[in-house]
Parts: structure tokens; C-alpha cells; sequence
């Protein structure tokens, strides 16, 4: 590695163009058929029975990325589904070529670019580890030094004879996270492989990585869905949006940009009749949601969140209606985190629109990305609930690490109790009709 030059990555100018549609007959004389018959307007003879015609055309999964990553740095690329990611890493792992720019790597490159990369699945777990090894390089003698602590790290020991075709998709992880962490390989390319697999050897991959890059100067590239991956692991991050370059900086700065631009968060939520669930009983309008204009998205563990809410009631109600709020929070990973329910906040009347100021607590959620859903709701004398109006996933916020014990993470898909809602205070009324 030419250790004089001052990145390990520069990618410069980089395009790639993908044709839509079928490319290819399958063999010279098919490909001559379908071209004449396109030529002359006439229906596809080698096309699939009950398959529509497609157009043909080009889409830019790259539009001039240009990009250099210094030696030594962890950086994180994220950005929408779409947005050119993968791409990306194909591109600089040579899986694919660019359609213009180019790709100078300094060093040589362990990518894993989805589960079981490069593994031959006849092969055994220890023949896959040599396979590796050769392909980035190195000699039998360097593997076998190296192979005790890739078993140990994988925690796949007993199985490690066994060919990998029986491995579950988490065993594959383990293993191939093992071999690039191990072996002489001086770049890292990973693309959501962290996703599979138990919590807790995603948190020992994290921990091993910021090691290599503090240690030993690894260059690592990280694609991820889960912001809380990317904070802990990269200083730096960068945002794609349909095949742009649209930020470079600070990891916090990078997620609240793709927060921004992706719609993930907006200050002022509005809420369009095609939102609203329906419902035989619903009786008002949840019309919008705003925060202050210093919120970002974000909220550190056990800070809360203030926003308002506006509603409405309809005009032809048959009369005042007990109003309550309840907020359900939905993890990354879809599952319910947890409800809160508030008191008696409000007693609409008919027709009229009224804007609430809301605390939500958030001493009980766990770092990460959560959207919430917002639903109205009164209670009967007997307890029992009816919902007046319904929004699913009404806002996102993302929920950033306070510094807490390590027992916090131990809950991450779990069903939480959490306090209730705070209403704090009525902004104003207005006499409305719907």
C-alpha cells in the first residue's frame, strides 16, 4: 500500500447507467427475432406468456459521485431506498464497472456486500475461510495463523467443518464478518450485513470495527438502515439522494439531512384524507402536527419531545366529546416499542378546531428511529375505547444515545410501558365547520 497517499478511496466523476426492461434473448438467434419484431412493431415471439411489453429506457443509479475517503476513516453512506448505495459499493468492490469517472483504491479491499459474499456453499465453514484468504492474497501459512481467532469470533466452533449451505443466514454473517475483520485486508466495504444476526454480536462487530480503525488504520465503508449503527460506528457520513452526493460531513448532521430530505421528518406534519384510517366512529379531524423550529428530529434518551396538534370536530356531531390522545411508537424493525395514553385533554365541541401543546416523554425508548402513530380517542363509562380519528405513522423522530447503562439495550424489540402523554396547555379555538 502506498502509505504516501493521503486517501484510500477517491472516486472521481463516477456515472452508472442501467437499461430498464429485458436485456438479452437468451441466445443470437432469439435476439435477432425480438429485434426484427420490434422493428416492425410486431409482438415479441420470445417474450413470456401474459408479460406486458416494456419501454425501454435508461435510469441513472449514479449521477457524478465524486468522493475521497482518507486512510484510516470510518464512513457511512446511507440515504433512501434507490438512492445508489449499493451501487456505489459494487462499484468500488469491481463487482461492477462504472459507466463514467473513475475508482483509484489504495490497498486491498474485503467486501461484504450481502450474506455469504464470496462463500462457496459446497465448501465447509474452514475451506470458505482459505477461499477468502486467496482471494485477497494470502498465502495458506498467513490463513492458518489467523484461523483461531476468526473461529473464536465467529462463535461458530462446532461448526465450522460443516458446509456453509447449512449455515442459518445469521451463522453466514458471523463467519464472513470474521474472515474481513481477520484477515490483511486494509479497506472494509459492508452493506447492510449487520442487520442479520443477534443484538448482541452486532454490538461486538461494532466494537471490533472501531478497533481495526483506531488500531490497526482500517478504512472502513458502512451502509446501514439503522441510524444508531451509523452514529456509533462512523465520525464521518455521507448522504445519497437518486444517485447524488448531497451531504459530506458530521455522522449527526448527515442522518438529520436524510431525515430532512427523505421526508422522514418535517416540522409541520399536515394530514391529507387519504392518512386517516377509516373508521365507522370517527368523529373530529386530526389536521396536523408542528414542532419548533429548533427541532431537528432528534431527542436525546430521557429528554422529551413537545409538539401540538391540531384538530377539529365535525360539525354535525350529535355532542361534546371527552378527547384523549394515545401514541404508539414503532421501532425499525416494526414492532411496537410501546403506548402512551393521556388524561381527559380536551372536550371538543362540535365544529369547533382546537390546538393542543403535547410533552411526550421519552425516558423509555431506546436509541433509534421510531415512527409514531397518532390516534384520538374518548372512553366509555365502562372503560371501553373508541377512537375518533387515526393516523398511522403521523411523524418519525429518532431517539439518540444519552449515555445510559448498557441494560437499556438489552430491551431493544421489547413492549414497554411508558409515561403518559402531558398536555400542557390550549393554544387557541376557532369556530370551524367540516
Amino acid at each position: 500500500m502506498e502509505m504516501d497517499v493521503p486517501y484510500a478511496i477517491k472516486i472521481s466523476g463516477v456515472k452508472k447507467k442501467y437499461r430498464l426492461g429485458q436485456i438479452g434473448g437468451g441466445s443470437l438467434v432469439a435476439e435477432v427475432q425480438s429485434r426484427w419484431a420490434r422493428l416492425r412493431g410486431r409482438e415479441d415471439p420470445n417474450q413470456r406468456v401474459g408479460a406486458k411489453n416494456l419501454t425501454r429506457g435508461d435510469v441513472m443509479a449514479l449521477d457524478g459521485i465524486d468522493l475521497e475517503i482518507g486512510q484510516g476513516e470510518t464512513i457511512g453512506i446511507i440515504g433512501a431506498n434507490g438512492a445508489g448505495k449499493s451501487t456505489l459499493l459494487k462499484i468500488i468492490s469491481r463487482v461492477t464497472s462504472p459507466t463514467e469517472g473513475e475508482v483509484d483504491i489504495y490497498g486491498k479491499v474485503a467486501s461484504m456486500l450481502e450474506v455469504g459474499t464470496g462463500f462457496h456453499g459446497e465448501l465447509t465453514g474452514r475451506e470458505n475461510v482459505y477461499l477468502n484468504g486467496a482471494i485477497l492474497g494470502m498465502d495458506r501459512a498467513e490463513v492458518t495463523s489467523k484461523m483461531n481467532d476468526i473461529i473464536d469470533f465467529s462463535e461458530i466452533g462446532e461448526y465450522i467443518d460443516t458446509p456453509v449451505k447449512r449455515y442459518s443466514s445469521g451463522m453466514y454473517v458471523k463467519l464472513a464478518f470474521s474472515v474481513a475483520a481477520h484477515l490483511d485486508a486494509q479497506i472494509m466495504i459492508m452493506d447492510e450485513v449487520l442487520a442479520v444476526g443477534d443484538a448482541a454480536f452486532r454490538r461486538k462487530c461494532i466494537d471490533k470495527m472501531r478497533a481495526l480503525e483506531q488500531q490497526e488504520g482500517r478504512t472502513i465503508l458502512c451502509v446501514s438502515h439503522n441510524m444508531e449503527t451509523i452514529r456509533r460506528l462512523c465520525d464521518r457520513c455521507v448522504v445519497l439522494s437518486h444517485g447524488r452526493l448531497v451531504f459530506d460531513g458530521d455522522t449527526s448532521d448527515a442522518i438529520a439531512e436524510y431525515m430532512g430530505i427523505s421526508g422522514v421528518f418535517s416540522r409541520h406534519c399536515e394530514y391529507p384524507e387519504e392518512m386517516h384510517r377509516p373508521q365507522p366512529n370517527r368523529r373530529l379531524v386530526i389536521e396536523r402536527a408542528d414542532f419548533g423550529e429548533s427541532f431537528a428530529g432528534q431527542c436525546e434518551e430521557g429528554g422529551t419531545i413537545d409538539f401540538s396538534v391540531t384538530m377539529r370536530g365535525y360539525e354535525h356531531n350529535p355532542g361534546d366529546y371527552d378527547v384523549r390522545l394515545r401514541a404508539d411508537m414503532v421501532n425499525s424493525f416494526g414492532n411496537i416499542s410501546g403506548m402512551m395514553f393521556s388524561d381527559v385533554v380536551y372536550t371538543l365541541r362540535p365544529g369547533e378546531t382546537v390546538t393542543l401543546d403535547v410533552g411526550m416523554d421519552c425516558e423509555h425508548l431506546t436509541p433509534g428511529v421510531y415512527q409514531v402513530s397518532l390516534y384520538a380517542y374518548t372512553l366509555s363509562d365502562t372503560g371501553d375505547m373508541t377512537m375518533l380519528d387515526m393516523i398511522d405513522n403521523a411523524f418519525v423522530i429518532e431517539i439518540i444515545s444519552g449515555g445510559f447503562p448498557e441494560r437499556w439495550y438489552k430491551n431493544w424489540d421489547g413492549r414497554l410501558r411508558l409515561h403518559k402523554l402531558s398536555v400542557k396547555a390550549v393554544q387557541h379555538l376557532v369556530k370551524g365547520t367540516i
